[in-house]
């Protein structure tokens, strides 16, 4: 599975990872916040593609407009989904 990220420091980096993906990445930043939040998932038959995760300054509508944007579903043949753990 791939995580990627929309907004903040990291903005448009990839990066692979194993399991399900977490809530918030990195989980524990130490200062007791998170930096970037689980956003949108795309879905294959064979589980999940990829992760969004997206900037805590950013609202979910930007995150989903830009992640539409580029076109992350069409990329890994994947149904972008929410993730239901977002904020409104």
């Amino acid at each position: 599975m791939r995580a990627l990220f929309v907004g903040g420091t990291v903005d448009n980096s990839e990066l692979d990872m194993d399991g399900e993906p977490p809530t918030h990445y990195p989980e524990n930043t130490g200062a007791g916040r998170p930096r970037y939040r689980l956003h949108q998932l795309g879905q294959r038959d064979d589980g999940i593609a990829y992760a969004v995760y997206g900037a805590p300054e950013l609202k979910n509508d930007e995150i989903e407009r830009i992640a539409e944007e580029r076109d992350y579903a069409r990329r890994f043949n994947a149904t972008a989904v929410r993730s239901g753990l977002t904020a409104p």
